[in-house]
């Protein structure tokens, strides 16, 4: 049990034992499937915590120069990259920080691929994006695949041979998505790219399988994933989830510094922000669990939560708690570590959230604490 009297507030605290039981599992499930999980960056990327990854997975997955250069100089191998689009100003960078470059059109391939072939440090390897026109992520905000989508190549876009120099496809359409929207998925990507598919070595299926998950079918998982090998053995298959690593795995820890009331809603405001440390909770949107509340109004005391920042909209709620709130009371925000750690910003000069954790044997390690040079080197 966190003793939250040993960090500050507000604090995004990860629990080393439930990122453990998370990497566990994942790799078992690469083992057991004879597949490759690898850590996308774009969900997780506390990077003082990468030497526990690195017992259980061997490769991470970067969207930008900045995540390529994480990889490569702090989890320790070069990243597989992709970009929805590359710069010529910053390709270089790519290229040295890179093992593996998809590309989302074939007009990127054919500008960049002739850097990629005259690299002359290691071979890099290059993909493909592909868009099998298939997704069944509800929100559009986090379908990749959604009508007039920028993501990927479509089937009917593909020329019958490959441009030479494109060994892999990358296909990401899942979003915290079971096992058995992967089974549809995959039926169409057979469907539409098969055809293709003894011209490449690679097949990344993207990410979104949140196998960490209570109630995902992980035995299916492994069924589909060996089902797929043995249909297609020269293929080397990745995965490249982001919250089923961080899943449930840590709190963000807030304290009550005002109660007001307007039009019969009690709000109480606190030391955090939903548009600043839980973007997530407006984007999507959903309402986070807090520990020892009920998410309805039907309890004896009921409260919206308010943020800190002068956003109108930074507010979410109603919950209900068994005894009134009091300012100085600390909330603690349930699984608030993936998507949040990586969005954070410093609207209205709020700062960041301290980053903690809580190791196996029960000490607080703060990894982390923002001050003002932070916030005036983000606006320098």
């Amino acid at each position: 049990m966190i003793n939250f009297e040993l960090f500050p507030s507000p604090c995004y605290i990860l629990e080393e034992d439930l990122l453990r039981k998370n990497l566990q599992l994942i790799s078992h499930v690469a083992k057991s499937a004879g597949v490759e999980i690898i850590l996308a960056f774009k969900a997780f990327a506390l990077w003082r915590t990468f030497p526990i990854f690195r017992e259980y997975i061997s490769h991470s997955t970067a969207s930008s120069p900045y995540e390529a250069r994480m990889a490569m100089e702090k989890f320790g191998n070069r990243a597989h990259t992709y970009s929805p689009a590359y710069e010529d100003a910053t390709f270089d960078e790519i290229l040295r920080c890179s093992e593996c470059i998809t590309f989302n059109s074939l007009t990127q391939f054919d500008r960049f691929y002739p850097r990629v072939k005259a690299y002359r440090e290691y071979a890099i390897g290059c993909g493909l994006r592909i868009n099998p026109e298939f997704s069944e992520v509800e929100t559009l905000l986090y379908n990749p695949c959604a009508p007039g989508t920028r993501f990927g190549v479509t089937s009917s876009d593909l020329p019958a041979v490959l441009p030479k120099g494109i060994e892999g496809f990358h296909c990401h359409c899942h979003c915290e998505s079971s096992s058995y929207e992967l089974e549809k998925t995959l039926k169409i990507v057979e469907e539409k790219f098969a055809p293709w598919f003894s011209q490449i070595k690679w097949l990344n299926l993207g990410g979104g399988h949140l196998m960490t998950r209570a109630d995902y079918d992980v035995n299916h998982l492994i069924g589909l994933l060996r089902g797929l090998h043995e249909r297609y053995p020269h293929l080397r298959i990745i995965l490249e989830p982001g919250s089923a690593f961080a899943w449930q795995t840590g709190v963000l820890t807030a304290n009550v510094v005002d109660i007001v009331e307007h039009a019969g809603i009690k709000t109480a405001i606190l030391n955090v922000s939903f548009t600043c440390h839980m973007p997530d909770c407006l984007e999507m949107p959903y309402q986070p669990v807090i520990r020892g509340a009920r998410m309805d109004a039907e309890g004896p005391y009921t409260y919206r939560m308010g943020g800190c920042s002068c956003l109108s909209g930074d507010f979410i709620g109603m919950w209900s708690f068994d005894k009134p709130l009091s300012v100085g009371d600390l909330l603690v925000f349930e699984d608030m570590i993936h998507y949040t750690t990586v969005k954070t910003n410093m609207f209205n000069g709020i700062s960041h959230p301290a980053l903690a954790l809580w190791t196996s044997d029960g000490h607080a390690e703060v990894l982390r604490r923002f001050t003002f040079e932070d916030y005036l080197q983000r606006m320098n």
